[in-house]
């Protein structure tokens, strides 16, 4: 028998464009020979809905495209589909009710065959950490008393399980006492740095635990500031990697099974750590400026490291013809930074503009004067700078219509290295999740690549000078980012264990770094959350980001 994994990008709420690619990916994988097709998690209705499935609108209009995806593939003799859905017991008219018992909702997977649906299968374990907001939205099916599904495919079982299930044991083992011989895993596992090693060990352990071979079918793409990375993989019962997709690209991973249910395909090799992190990015940038119909991006160009790999993941991601570059400088703007901003607009064959925003600052500061006399200057005046940019950049984007890509890094948002309405004025915050560390590494890693600039050449797209020279604000005279901050590596190893792994402070001190060091830092993370409140959605590519499981208090006395 032969089966196949429909690795696809879906888009949340587009219910008949996430059909369409089911349904194209079940007709190739049915033209091929498949009798089995296993789509990724909510692959129907995008992931993650979150309060759209508080709507019963969204719920009635879910049950209607699974009823169509089915009709649509009933000339498929023989073929069984996979598919990942939001799911409400009941006819059109209970879900229009607001009675308890209807408003159960489950995160659900259905077996569609030649017109039909042949059973569904209700999610057990559901996440409630990271990312994960489960809870809210569904309820378990082992809870409802929903048994476990397992049915009968060209002469295998297949059971059923949706992401989390197989990370606990129960799941697993009720399908194999139901009579699985082969496990189907529908996953929406956002994505970060190595998470696709963590996956293929976990579903390894679950494989050996019930002695089954298991199909993991996952997504792709980018939704808000969460991405999915693809590589869906198959196992043997022992828990060896027998097929895997490619990572960060739509595909269909064609696969023979043995008498025994074993799957065997292609095995794509998984990426490096740098390359991950940057096709995370690239996927993110892409989604999200054309799942949301901006034609093209702006970024305000400084002739420093964050905006010039902005700049690079942008191009990448939407073609050069589609990213424009505006130079801002000021009276404290170095001349090497223009020289460098032209040459990396140069190399990249973007559009690049550049506007004085000196007369615009003597005009601020003119009008007030009165208000600030007898007081020196300070961070107002370079704040003003920041809020000089960041307002026409915003008016550019009005005018085009383009998205403005925000350039602060995890290390300058953790700090409050930035400013509110100056350099984080935008739509998009690209390496918000990127800490100085790791833009110095992607940078690098880029300029490795093999990459063909505009006129032709190939060589590094990031002049060196960008990288090598100390990175500054460039607000005030002979400024560098260390006269306000710990060296990077300092800073970002206390951000790494105080925020991303929950250390306490004299925990990190134990680990060798100086507490006048950890105590600084940790105080400007709590200080600056009523800035990350206000900042762009960004993208997540790290155990945990500022957003959506960052979720600490603006006002709290806790120093710990």
């Amino acid at each position: 028998m032969k089966a196949a994994i429909a690795q696809i990008n879906a888009t949340v709420g587009d219910l008949a464009g996430n059909a369409r690619l089911l349904a194209h990916a079940a007709r190739q994988a049915h033209a091929q020979g498949a009798s089995l097709v296993l789509a990724p998690e909510l692959a129907l209705s995008g992931y993650p809905p979150e309060d759209l499935l508080l709507r019963p609108a969204f719920m009635e209009a879910s049950a209607q495209a699974l009823a169509g995806l089915a009709l649509e593939l009933a000339d498929c003799k023989g073929l069984h589909l996979i598919v990942g859905h939001p799911h409400q017991f009941g006819d059109r008219a209970d879900l229009r009710t607001k009675s308890v018992a209807v408003q159960r909702r489950f995160n659900a997977a259905s077996v569609l065959c030649e017109g039909r649906v042949l059973g569904t299968y209700c999610k057990r374990e559901l996440p409630n950490y990271q990312v994960f907001d489960e809870r809210r939205y569904f309820a378990s099916g082992r809870d409802a008393g929903l048994p476990p599904l397992v049915i009968d495919i060209g002469g295998v079982r297949a059971g059923l399980l949706i992401c989390e299930d197989a990370w606990f044991d129960e799941p697993a083992h009720a399908a194999r006492e139901a009579g699985a011989q082969l496990l189907c895993v529908l996953n929406a596992s956002p994505f970060h740095i190595d998470k696709s090693g963590e996956r293929e060990a976990r579903m390894a352990e679950c494989a050996r635990s019930v002695g089954l071979p298991l199909l993991y079918s996952h997504l792709v793409g980018g939704q808000d500031e969460v991405v999915f990375d693809g590589a869906s993989f198959a196992l043997d019962a022992k828990g060896q990697v027998t097929a895997r997709a490619p990572a960060f690209a739509e595909a269909l991973l064609l696969m023979d099974l043995d008498a025994d249910a074993t799957p065997r395909g292609p095995v794509h090799p998984v990426p490096s750590i740098e390359a991950q992190a940057w096709s995370a990015l690239v996927t993110g940038v892409r989604d999200y400026v054309g799942k949301n119909g901006f034609p093209g991006a702006i970024i305000g160009l400084s002739g420093g490291i964050d905006s010039a790999l902005v700049l690079a993941i942008a191009v990448d991601a939407l073609g050069a013809d589609r990213v424009r570059t505006v130079m801002m400088p000021s009276p404290y703007t170095a001349e090497i930074s223009w020289v460098d901003a032209r040459d990396m607009a140069a190399r990249l064959g973007v559009a690049y503009d550049e506007i004085a925003i000196e007369p615009m600052f003597e005009a601020f500061k003119a009008s007030l004067a009165p208000q600030f006399q007898g007081r020196a200057e300070d961070t107002t005046e370079e704040n003003l700078q920041a809020r000089i940019r960041g307002t026409l950049l915003m008016a550019l984007s009005n005018k085009l219509g383009s998205i403005v890509l925000t350039t602060g890094n995890k290390s300058e948002m953790a700090t409050g290295y930035c400013t509110l309405y100056g350099d984080m004025a935008g739509g998009f915050s690209v390496i918000k999740d990127v800490a100085k560390t790791l833009v110095y590494r992607l940078a690098a890693w880029k300029n490795n690549q093999s990459t063909v600039r505009s006129d032709g050449s190939t060589g590094p797209i990031i002049p060196e000078r960008i990288i090598t020279r100390p990175p500054s604000a460039e607000l005030r005279p002979d400024q560098t980012d260390q006269d306000s901050l710990p060296p990077y590596e300092v800073l970002d190893g206390i951000l790494e264990r105080y925020m991303e792994q929950d250390q306490g402070i004299e925990d990190i001190v134990a680990a060798g770094y100086g507490r006048a060091d950890v105590e600084r830092v940790t105080r400007l993370i709590k200080l600056n959350e009523y800035k990350r409140r206000q900042a762009p959605v960004g993208i997540r590519i790290t155990h945990r980001a500022f957003g959506r499981d960052w979720r600490y208090p603006i006002t709290s006395r806790f120093r710990a």
